[in-house]
């Protein structure tokens, strides 16, 4: 008789809470090297691509900070699983298209790829509501031409207008460029941040998420450490 295989979907909490675990001591050992308190570092699973099922299980393993990469398949996932678990913070971490704002503010506590005038005109215009998300800026630190953000230079400018505008602005998110070191990009984003005059920092994923510890970040974006590799 042959063995199925196990469905590509089924994990189960145990697991979920394995991982959660080695990865929180790694978070708290790089916290404690850098004088700092880990409970100033909010670890995000990034969620995109992957199932239900699979959220579920972290869920059941006490993980409540998730990050999605889209709208769409956001509002397909934690609709549901808002209801389950109140508790949940949900960050929009991918980019944002100015025809989906209303929508990502309904479904985001946090989103951290704002990076231009015309999607901040949009997220002010729905600055009054009582479910307004928090706002990071996000910083194309390598001046990458393929990838979003506010250039470091444009950033003190941006900030203003957003200001203007009405938006607060909690922190500042960066992406290092795949080939370059990480360390330089985040101490660079933490130097903006003091510059304007913000205190979070979105910075490091599962490769350099110490580093990014020990620089100052305050949240963590972590996918491939926590659910394996994407998927797709």
């Amino acid at each position: 008789m042959t063995q199925q295989k196990p469905m590509p979907d089924a994990i189960s909490a145990a697991h979920a809470a394995d991982k959660l675990a080695a990865v929180t001591a790694e978070l708290a050992a790089a916290a404690q090297g850098a004088s700092r308190d880990p409970s100033e570092v909010t670890l995000l699973a990034v969620s995109k691509t992957k199932p239900v099922a699979h959220i579920e299980a972290f869920l059941a393993a006490g993980q409540r900070h998730f990050g999605e990469n889209r709208v769409q398949e956001a509002a397909q996932k934690w609709p549901a699983l808002r209801t389950a678990y109140a508790d949940i913070e949900l960050h929009l971490i991918g980019p944002l298209q100015s025809n989906k704002v209303k929508q990502a503010v309904e479904l985001f506590d946090v989103i951290e790829t704002l990076d231009r005038e015309k999607l901040a005109r949009s997220l002010a215009a729905l600055k009054d509501r009582d479910d307004f998300p928090r706002l990071f800026i996000q910083v194309n630190s390598g001046a990458e031409a393929q990838k979003s953000g506010v250039l470091p230079e444009d950033l003190p400018d941006f900030h203003a207008l957003c200001r203007d505008l009405g938006l607060r602005i909690d922190g500042l998110m960066c992406i290092p460029p795949i080939d370059a070191a990480a360390g330089p990009h985040f101490a660079l984003l933490g130097k903006l941040a003091t510059q304007i005059g913000v205190s979070n920092l979105s910075m490091g994923m599962s490769a350099d998420f110490t580093t990014a510890i020990g620089l100052g970040a305050t949240h963590i974006r972590i996918g491939t450490a926590l659910f394996g590799t994407r998927e797709g």
